[in-house]
């Protein structure tokens, strides 16, 4: 470790006296024992000291647990891009309390959310668990919900630090982002939430970084975890690895990290005692390891019972309009608000129709207490219509999941299930027992268990074709009707949870045609999977796809129901097998025949509603030919509920995206997240992200970032003034009348445009979000709006003095309604040193183009 590494350390602990007793009296055996889990999910105790075990819980879109309470269930909430696109830090704050309260009811200290990587890209893997692919946006909503998440005693564990913004081989590559944009994209929601929030943990991702001074993994970096977190920055909270991410020990120890993830195991424990004994770790560094854990203990009631979060008992009404208030309308046609009174008969067409897709898959999976489907929440608001729901088509490329509590027996004694019959390595058996609700996993199986054969009988209950496979991870043999339809001798490890191959294996089967209902016998020898902290277990999903209709009857028959009703709801979107941790797409079409099934129903139905159930942008080539879209976003469990209420108008669909909507995958500036040879991720684009490339590019996205036209329309007044504060901050003022029939919400953004020419060696882009402001505005009613522009959005950060500088000029400041349309303008002129007031001078309104997007008629 270098010397300024230790300097920064010793500057960065800041516990309090409280906290030097407590690691004195540990041994350095308990000392290093603290700092690896004791299990997935828990951290030791020290009784001696009077510290119970702290509990970690994953996030973002709610709090599953530590899996210790049988059958758990949680509040699940929309998106994190969901979040984002209200605009709105109220919701936000309420958002955080609902993660405190959630998290102590089900015995939690540490929440692993929010994430505030950036969105680099649309094809990334976790795009729909991030907030924004910009970073002020990012900031600022995980601002508000760290701050109420502390305040009620729960820690907040932001992730992925840094630059973990795709998810091929993300535990093998090295991002290597120039250092301006490192600092000014994807470092900036981290430094804010350090510097002025106070957040008590930060995550180490599983990536390296290329900082130009160090290359390394981000688990032992030592100079952006060291140097910058807890030198520069100040931080006194807690480094701990993403899970499984830590492979060495001196290096990791020295290089900033305090915690690895999960326990029991890992590359610390007896490794790291011997490295402090041999002099490769100082114990002066484990003790400040130990000393942010005790403090992160105290912040969260450790040393006594948990500090109790506040009460709230209208969650789900607030998650209910939450998801309502975060759709963004993407097209509006003339009568966008129905009235109930008016609909007897409703066509609900689409996949996430049938089956909507309420949260992305991966780590971020909660077990929901219910979730409200489409059909139940349109049931509620048109009691009086008769609805028709329909498929249209499968979207999906596995075999549906086979309905084993109806059509699965145990083939000797008829039970109910799959029969689970545990081996060791001598073929001998250990236990036997009947599943009745085989969930595709059996985890945890005997010590001596080497294999498990899974057995049942399937049954076939109509004549025609039948498709039975299953999806199973690492060696076996796949038997259907005694034929070996799959083989393979490859062991596997944590890789497999590593990369999600596990969440939706490929399958392997046959197709049976049958005259009379029959059994079908599937046997299925399984290897048990060791994956070090993610536990022992076996996989395998049974499916079954019973005969039916084609997709193109099932277009036919959708079409024929939306030409018949007087309300026609079309609900498209992703699934599992497309949005989900551990990998990135490789198309941003929906999948499966949508856009046909969307055009030939606009065919018979123009007036039908298109609701898009999607965390990441997709192509929408039908776009301009529908009246009314919306972008619904994972909604979250009260997504039935939440689209209804948009529909009648119960609740203002006030939505603006936070990242650009593109019109074809040519267009995207960054669609491939392959590393290169040496395992490099480059970033060619610097500081030009997201928008900011399309800015830089002109070209015409589907809907550019900040776009959203609710329920009602607003006019900007031709005149702003500007005021600057002495701390360097913006305050830009002014009005802002709804024009519409009906209340609703505005967000005012505020981009900034730089002098030119910028200072040599500083490259900046065309216009950048410096601010926003939402606002709840009556019909024909004017507001006065104030958006504050922090001095850091002017500053930029030089490459030679490697510190953050304010260049002087003429700055203009364009205020409107998304980054394409922006409707008033002022010019302020900013001295280098800032501070001083600036000259002001008004600029008349610009007409901006119109929107791709617009209202038709």
């Amino acid at each position: 470790m270098t010397t300024k590494s230790q300097d920064a350390l010793a500057a960065s602990n800041t516990a309090g006296e409280s906290i030097a007793p407590l690691v004195a009296a540990l041994s350095l055996e308990d000392k290093v024992r603290l700092l690896t889990g004791q299990t997935a999910w828990r951290l030791y105790a020290m009784p001696q000291i009077g510290l119970r075990s702290l509990a970690i819980s994953d996030g973002p879109v709610g709090v599953r647990g530590t899996g210790e309470i049988p059958g758990a269930t949680s509040l699940l909430m929309p998106s994190p891009s969901g979040l984002a696109a209200t605009w709105n830090l109220d919701a936000a704050r309420r958002a955080g309390t609902m993660f405190a309260t959630e998290a102590r009811r089900l015995g939690v200290d540490i929440v692993l959310a929010p994430q505030v990587n950036i969105q680099r890209t649309p094809i990334g893997g976790r795009h729909f668990e991030c907030y924004s692919e910009d970073p002020y946006l990012t900031t600022q909503i995980a601002a508000a919900a760290v701050s109420a998440m502390q305040e009620a005693g729960v820690a907040a564990c932001v992730k992925h630090y840094v630059a973990n913004d795709s998810e091929n081989y993300r535990t093998e590559y090295t991002s290597r982002v120039p250092e301006q944009a490192l600092r000014e994209i994807y470092m900036a929601p981290f430094e804010h939430l350090v510097t002025d929030v106070g957040v008590w943990s930060v995550m180490a991702a599983y990536n390296g970084a290329d900082a130009g001074d160090e290359a390394a993994p981000m688990t032992e970096h030592g100079h952006l975890n060291n140097d910058v977190l807890k030198g520069e920055w100040g931080f006194d909270g807690v480094v701990l690895s993403d899970w499984m991410a830590t492979n060495t020990t001196v290096e990791s120890a020295n290089g900033g990290l305090d915690l690895v993830m999960p326990g029991p195991g890992g590359p610390w424990e007896d490794n790291l005692l011997e490295a402090v004994r041999r002099g490769d770790v100082d114990e002066s560094v484990i003790d400040d390891k130990v000393a942010r854990i005790l403090l992160l203990a105290e912040r969260t009631g450790g040393f006594g019972d948990a500090i109790p979060a506040p009460s709230r008992p209208d969650d789900a009404e607030f998650l209910r309009k939450l998801a309502a208030e975060a759709t963004v309308v993407l097209r509006r046609g003339k009568d966008y608000v129905v009235d109930a009174a008016d609909v007897a008969s409703i066509a609900l067409i689409g996949p996430n129709a049938v089956n909507a897709y309420v949260l992305g898959g991966g780590s971020s999976t909660v077990h929901p207490h219910y979730v409200v489907s489409p059909t139940s929440g349109l049931t509620e608001a048109f009691p009086n219509a008769d609805i028709t729901l329909l498929r249209g088509g499968s979207a999906l490329v596995h075999t549906p999941p086979a309905d084993l509590t109806r059509d699965a027996t145990d083939p000797v004694t008829g039970e109910a299930g799959i029969a689970v019959t545990e081996l060791n390595t001598a073929g001998e058996i250990v236990s036997a027992l009947v599943n009745p609700t085989w969930s595709g996993w059996h985890s945890d199986p005997s010590a001596d268990c080497t294999d498990v054969v899974l057995e049942t009988n399937l049954a076939l209950r109509e004549s025609g074709e039948h498709r039975i496979d299953v999806g199973v991870v690492g060696a076996h043999r796949i038997f259907i009707d005694g034929t070996l339809v799959s083989e393979s001798h490859v062991e596997v490890d944590a890789n497999v949870i590593l990369d999600s191959s596990a969440n939706s294996p490929i399958g392997s089967g046959l197709t049976i045609t049958i005259d009379e209902p029959r059994t079908v016998r599937v046997r299925v020898e399984l290897k048990t999977v060791n994956a070090g902290g993610y536990g022992r277990w076996v996989r395998a999903d049974f499916r079954h796809a019973r005969p039916g209709p084609s997709i193109e009857d099932e277009i036919v028959e959708a079409v024929e129901a939306a030409r018949n009703a007087d309300l026609t709801v079309l609900v498209v979107g992703t699934n599992s097998e497309v949005e989900s941790e551990g990998w990135d797409r490789v198309s941003l079409a929906l999948p499966g025949r949508q856009d046909e099934l969307v055009r030939r129903v606009l065919e018979v139905a123009p007036d039908a509603i298109v609701v898009v159930n999607a965390g990441a942008p997709v192509l929408l080539p039908w776009l301009n030919e529908a009246k009314t879209v919306l972008w619904s976003w994972f909604p979250g469990q009260e997504c039935g509920n939440a689209v209804a209420d948009v529909i009648t108008g119960k609740t203002e669909p006030a939505g603006r995206l936070p990242w650009t909507l593109p019109s074809s995958e040519s267009d995207v500036p960054i669609m491939n997240t392959a590393p290169d040879a040496d395992m490099v991720l480059h970033y060619p684009e610097g500081v030009h992200v997201g928008y900011r490339e399309w800015e830089r590019t002109e070209k015409t996205p589907a809907a550019p970032f900040g776009h959203g036209l609710g329920w009602t329309d607003f006019d900007y007044g031709t005149e702003a003034s500007a005021r600057v504060a002495d701390d360097g901050t913006v305050t830009v003022t002014l009005s802002v009348t709804n024009t519409g029939s009906r209340e609703g919400a505005e967000v005012v953004q505020a981009y900034v445009e730089a002098p030119s020419p910028s200072p040599a060696g500083i490259e900046r882009p065309i216009r950048w979000l410096g601010g926003f402001e939402r606002i709840s505005i009556g019909s024909g009613e004017t507001s006065t709006v104030s958006v504050r522009l922090p001095r850091r959005t002017f500053e930029v950060w030089d490459t030679a003095s490697h510190a953050w500088v304010l260049p002087e000029g003429e700055y203009a400041i364009a205020l409107g309604r998304s980054v394409r349309d922006l409707r008033t303008r002022t010019l302020i002129n900013l001295p280098s040193h800032g501070g001083t007031a600036p000259a002001v001078r008004e600029k008349p309104r610009e007409a901006s183009a119109p929107s791709q997007t617009a209202p038709s008629a």
